[in-house]
């Protein structure tokens, strides 16, 4: 640090100079040091950020009121924090999301701005420990193993939010093309092969449900996130905390953050059990493996443009090709299916850091966080960038639609109530034999009038539509 201007701080292992304008201090330091692992800050981690100032001023104004923290310190930590909760002093959030300890250099880095902060508040340097201290004031009543998870499921709600918004977005713009097309007839398939008559409507109206359903679930597992552990300290005893004082900062952290919290039933158990971020995942992977099922269905539908199916267009977005003049790609669904193995991809790592977890911590919970946060980040953005430059520009091929049921075999079962099994098959093999249509057939055999072929033929007859 030649040349820039400097402060000393100490800990355990020595004394290390600091700039001087930086509001991290010697504990931070070493962290930056010891994980240059991804090059990703936790200022990357807005929620958490977030998070992790929201418990620490949920813990000092828990202090304040049990005696143990004057007011003029708790002042001015909840005042640091106010700072970082508006969102200033991210950018000092400097420790690489992935490391090791559990999650301690995440919160020495809070502990160590917001006190910095805080002294700049009270008119004295960065530094001036003697003062207010990280450990002694920030981190009063508290361990890294409880306000690490609780932070972290904070944040974590806060992000799922933003998701569940942005599903309903995607949910609302399939219901809009579900509408648009309700009576447009097409061919339905099983195993890619002709199967029976059903209309666009129908096949985007499931999408619909389908991400609706994925919706529910979400949220479901989302409440699990809402029981914390703050107040278990080290290992879930509680050791050198007041007692009632997880009562008063789960109460105080409520009020911080606007979310419905809960203390955890036994704080032991709380402390070592990440099963509601396995839950969570788990309800992620599901909403990835469905937008990635649908957005198959996107490009297979649109494919061609002439030797594909072409049932559907997708809006184009941009040139597809630097060698195939006029050729455009199904870029979106593909990004979208992208994301999706990247979140399943992220399940299962959270899933071996749980089960990596030892006794009474889980060392792990830093990639837990990490995992968790880009599947729920990357999948809004997904579902939004999906609904924007995709499914709302969708246009339908009505006539190749038309007749592709006309032409289609599978049109012969819905003659067959009337037909009889043997009659339609027999017309489903001549069909199959000539290249000749269905209903042309029908009439020329004479087994139906034009009047009840039109009517068994109908949109909504084919497609069983109520109205």
């Amino acid at each position: 640090m030649t040349g820039m201007a400097t402060r000393s701080e100490h800990d355990l292992l020595g004394d290390r100079d600091i700039p001087a304008d930086a509001y991290w201090g010697v504990h931070t330091l070493r962290a930056v040091e010891n994980f240059p692992i991804t090059g990703q800050k936790l200022s990357s981690n807005t929620n958490l950020v977030r998070g992790l100032a929201m418990v620490k001023m949920a813990a000092a104004r828990a202090n304040q009121e049990l005696g143990l923290l004057d007011d003029v310190r708790a002042g001015a930590i909840t005042a640091a924090c106010q700072d970082i909760i508006d969102g200033r002093l991210h950018e000092q959030f400097v420790v690489d999301v992935i490391q090791g300890g559990a999650g301690t250099s995440s919160n020495m880095n809070a502990n160590e701005v917001i006190a910095n902060r805080a002294l700049e508040i009270l008119g004295h340097a960065k530094g001036e420990y003697q003062h207010l201290h990280p450990n002694d004031h920030v981190n009063l009543s508290q361990s890294t193993n409880d306000v690490y998870p609780t932070a972290a499921k904070v944040g974590t709600i806060f992000a799922v939010q933003g998701l569940l918004a942005a599903m309903e977005v995607l949910a609302t713009a399939f219901a809009g093309k579900s509408e648009e097309f309700r009576t447009v007839v097409k061919m339905g398939r099983t195993q890619l092969q002709d199967a029976v008559p059903m209309t666009l409507g129908q096949e985007f109206g499931t999408y619909a449900v389908m991400i609706g359903e994925d919706r529910a679930r979400l949220a479901e597992a989302s409440k699990l996130v809402h029981e914390i552990n703050l107040g278990a300290t080290a290992i879930g005893t509680g050791l050198n905390a007041p007692e009632g004082y997880a009562t008063v900062a789960c109460r105080h952290l409520a009020e911080v953050s606007g979310l419905p919290l809960e203390t955890a039933f036994d704080l032991i158990e709380a402390t070592q059990d990440v099963g509601s971020f396995v839950q969570l995942s788990g309800v992620l992977k599901r909403v990835a493996v469905k937008l990635s099922k649908i957005c198959n269905d996107l490009r297979l539908l649109s494919s061609g443009p002439r030797a594909g199916l072409g049932e559907i267009n997708l809006p184009a977005v941009q040139s597809g090709s630097s060698i195939m003049p006029g050729k455009v790609n199904p870029v979106i669904p593909e990004v979208v299916n992208q994301v999706a193995y990247q979140v399943i991809g992220n399940d299962v790592t959270i899933t071996m850091a749980a089960e990596g977890g030892q006794l009474q911590l889980n060392a792990f919970e830093p990639i837990i966080v990490h995992s968790l946060t880009a599947s729920i980040l990357h999948l809004e953005a997904a579902c939004l960038t999906l609904a924007e430059r995709c499914v709302r520009g969708i246009t339908a091929n009505v006539e190749k639609l038309r007749l592709s049921v006309e032409q289609s075999i599978g049109l012969v079962t819905a003659l067959n109530p009337r037909l009889g099994y043997a009659a339609a098959t027999a017309i489903a093999l001549e069909a199959q034999t000539t290249g000749r249509g269905v209903a042309e057939l029908v009439l020329e055999h004479a087994l139906l009038s034009p009047e009840e072929l039109n009517e068994l033929l109908s949109p909504e007859r084919l497609a069983n539509l109520s109205d």
